[in-house]
């Protein structure tokens, strides 16, 4: 049984403001001294950076397709476990689930499992009296979500939210804040959605700063924090990482040819014993839920950053490279410029050694994007697309490979503007089966590469396994 404070920002569409208004008020409690947990509900990797950037703590997911229902409230407690108040941002509209599947993983879903209170960011910028409607229809829609009060977003002038003031007194709903419009703290986006953090720290972090100021000036701060109090108990416990592995993965001394203790190069274990898994990071591979490494991190390894822009070699004694998403497309000259890395990236995988690529993985293993060279690891090149391709997946790994056995099933999701040709190698990654059937990525000695996004806390034996082959 367990009590965190706890704020759901949802709205009633996308582009209603919901990212400013919750990543506002992360940076405006921890600037009052709080401790907050940032949250996102769904599979968004953009927006949690910005979080990050708010609180000074991992930005995190809570995705209840690809997790599980049930891993909902554990991970979230996991998250947010020491600190003083946390804050959810919700994703699409209120009531937006996976399609087809009814509630399933919606902001409303999320917040049914959290029994948190939910603030509505509401798009007021034309309209006036027809918002009591709106906020009315939205508050019993379903008597299950306990919507709690109103945040006004863009609102015109004085006598624009005075009318909207005026109309929403007799929706019972109360107004916890009103923000003006202001050009300061928009963020500037590509295909994909919002330019990472990571892409423009110093305009992110005053961006931050301007949504923390507009959010202060225009809430009831007090009251929102009351709200956030007023959550009850949740009857679960958090989720621990560290209890799925009692007995990490064997490690090995790493041995150089003539028998001696190796110290550099790749292909071994950290002095300590622990196999270092070599985790891409940087501007151009952005996307990677913080599971992911403390998952590995209890398996037994030892994870290790680097950025394939810069760096020219692997880290020192890396036995498993994990390549996940990103833009490798809005970088691909500096990527492919980088030719002692391609070289070393692509000798790495020819030695069997187990390599790990998630969509943007997968176009840097590919021969060329765009045209220009990459790592040559997967006969397959990339290019970008004028098609988004966007969804949730379900699907079986169709044969044993460094991440899953054969016939392991996952929740995953897609997420890109690019094309890879062909699809699938002779022996794909994946078999989807929902929504459509078909086979996808590619699994080649010990490397595996896909386009599909799995949260691997609702499957840790993939990180478990992956370690596994690093210490063998």
């Amino acid at each position: 049984m367990t009590c965190v404070p706890r704020l759901v920002i949802a709205a009633p569409a996308s582009g209603s403001g919901k990212t400013t208004v919750a990543t506002g008020l992360m940076a405006a409690f921890t600037g009052a001294g709080l401790a907050v947990s940032p949250h996102k509900v769904g599979p968004d990797y953009i927006d949690p950076g910005y979080h990050a950037l708010a609180t000074g703590r991992p930005g995190r997911n809570l995705d209840a397709f690809l997790c599980g229902p049930d891993l909902v409230a554990p991970l979230f407690l996991h998250g947010a476990a020491g600190t003083d108040l946390a804050v959810v941002e919700g994703v699409m509209g209120l009531f937006d689930g996976a399609a087809g599947q009814g509630e399933l993983a919606s902001t409303a879903h999320v917040a049914k499992l959290l029994r948190a209170p939910v603030v509505l960011v509401v798009d007021a910028s034309s309209q006036s009296r027809s918002v009591a409607a709106l906020v009315h229809g939205f508050a019993s829609w379903d008597p299950e979500v306990r919507l709690a009060g109103v945040i006004l977003n863009k609102v015109g002038s004085d006598r624009h939210e005075a009318l909207l003031r005026e109309a929403l007194d007799e929706s019972g709903v109360p107004v916890l804040g009103a923000l003006r419009r202001a050009e300061q703290v928009d963020t500037p986006s590509r295909h994909l959605g919002l330019v990472p953090v990571a892409e423009r720290r110093e305009d992110a972090v005053s961006a931050v700063r301007a949504m923390a100021a507009q959010v202060r000036e225009g809430c009831d701060m007090d009251a929102l924090l009351a709200l956030a109090r007023s959550a009850p108990v949740l009857d679960a416990g958090p989720w621990d990482p560290a209890g799925l592995f009692p007995h990490p993965a064997p490690s090995r001394s790493p041995r150089s040819p003539d028998g001696l203790n190796a110290v550099g190069g790749v292909g071994g274990t950290a002095r300590r014993g622990r196999p270092v898994v070599a985790v891409a990071g940087g501007p151009a591979f952005t996307f990677s839920y913080a599971e992911h490494a403390e998952l590995l991190t209890a398996a037994g390894a030892q994870v290790v950053t680097f950025d394939p822009l810069r760096d020219e070699v692997l880290p020192d004694n890396t036995a498993g490279l994990v390549i996940g998403g990103g833009f490798p497309e809005m970088y691909a000259p500096e990527l492919s410029a980088n030719e002692p890395l391609r070289e070393a990236v692509a000798a790495f995988a020819a030695s069997g050694a187990p390599v790990a690529a998630e969509c943007a993985g997968l176009l840097y293993l590919a021969r060329e994007l765009d045209g220009r060279p990459m790592c040559g690891v997967l006969d397959a090149t990339a290019r970008m697309s004028e098609r988004l391709t966007l969804g949730s997946r379900e699907a079986v790994a169709v044969s044993d490979s460094v991440l899953a056995e054969a016939g392991t099933r996952v929740r995953g999701h897609e997420f890109h503007r690019t094309v890879v040709e062909p699809g699938a190698g002779t022996t794909p990654a994946w078999g989807v089966t929902r929504p459509e059937r078909r086979v996808e990525g590619f699994v080649h000695g010990g490397v595996h590469a896909s386009y599909l996004h799995v949260h691997w806390a609702a499957v840790p034996s993939v990180a478990r396994r992956l370690v596994e082959r690093c210490s063998e």
